[in-house]
């Protein structure tokens, strides 16, 4: 897919009463909630959105929570690293786990085998029981998963968040999680439990909404400057090594097989940060990766 260079510009914004509200109380947080879903869902339907490109992204941020709740100091490069260049039999150790839980929930569409492929650890009948705890309104879903699953198990917050994504995706109809409840959370609303836990739900949507959106609109800018770019590669196998990052957050030069050879690979990626299509994101000579 190419993706205009004008479109971008028509992507809707969400109206300022909503990213200005302070509000207090449950009944307001869940007006501006409502309004901040129902935003998001013509964001997500939008074509001139690489959607592939904006889960993993918040996939990778979502991790970034997730990692910091443990307390532990891995940011966006180091989990990046502790998944691109693994081999069979490696283990990315427990900041690389959390950022493949979120990369497997939202890679295909939901559904609990999905889930349980990104949740090894937990049985796909337990997945399919809490998935189903919640009664009502989506948000009231949520907030029921959460607890439900922190209930049994207390430390696992990647675990809960996870899941709570996916009930929302699932009370919505969505047809791939998408983190929004755990990019929004904080590490305190996890020991929440009823009206508070509910209002914790309600504020980090609306605030990961506004995070989406912004998001979902420079991955927009940044996909129509590497389709535009795209004509002017003439390297064998330039299509499909475009295509993968449109889909992906960090490409490896040796993932862009179609290239034929790591050094032709190299030098299609110089190239593209030259062009100003995509960025290096190590910063290091050796063992790069590369984004849109």
């Amino acid at each position: 897919m190419t993706y205009a260079r004008d479109d971008f510009e028509t992507l809707p914004r969400l109206p300022s009463w909503v990213t200005s509200a302070r509000p207090e109380t449950l009944e307001d947080v869940a007006l501006l909630s409502g309004a901040a879903l129902s935003h998001l869902h013509l964001v997500l339907s939008r074509d001139d959105i690489p959607q592939t490109l904006l889960r993993e992204r918040l996939a990778l941020r979502a991790a970034e929570v997730c990692v910091a709740h443990q307390g532990r100091p891995e940011r966006a490069v180091e989990l990046r690293d502790a998944v691109a260049f693994l081999q069979p039999g490696d283990s990315p150790g427990p900041a690389g786990e959390a950022y493949l839980s979120w990369r497997r929930a939202v890679e295909r569409r939901l559904s609990v085998k999905v889930l349980h492929r990104a949740l090894p650890g937990v049985e796909a009948a337990k997945i399919a029981t809490w998935l189903d705890v919640g009664q009502g309104a989506p948000i009231a879903q949520v907030a029921s998963v959460l607890e439900a699953v922190l209930e049994d198990r207390p430390r696992d917050h990647a675990t809960a968040l996870v899941l709570a994504d996916a009930a929302l995706g699932q009370a919505l109809g969505w047809a791939h999680v998408l983190p929004l409840v755990a990019l929004g959370f904080k590490r305190g609303d996890l020991r929440k439990t009823g009206d508070e836990m509910r209002l914790a739900c309600l504020r980090a949507v609306v605030a990961a909404a506004i995070e989406t959106t912004r998001e979902a609109a420079d991955l927009a800018r940044r996909a129509a400057r590497l389709s535009a770019v795209a004509p002017k590669l003439r390297a064998k196998g330039a299509e499909e090594a475009v295509t993968m990052f449109l889909d992906h957050d960090a490409v490896a030069p040796a993932a862009l097989t179609s290239l034929r050879s790591d050094r032709a690979a190299r030098r299609f990626c110089d190239r593209l940060v030259e062009l100003g299509a995509v960025r290096e994101l190590t910063g290091r000579d050796t063992f790069r990766l590369y984004g849109v």
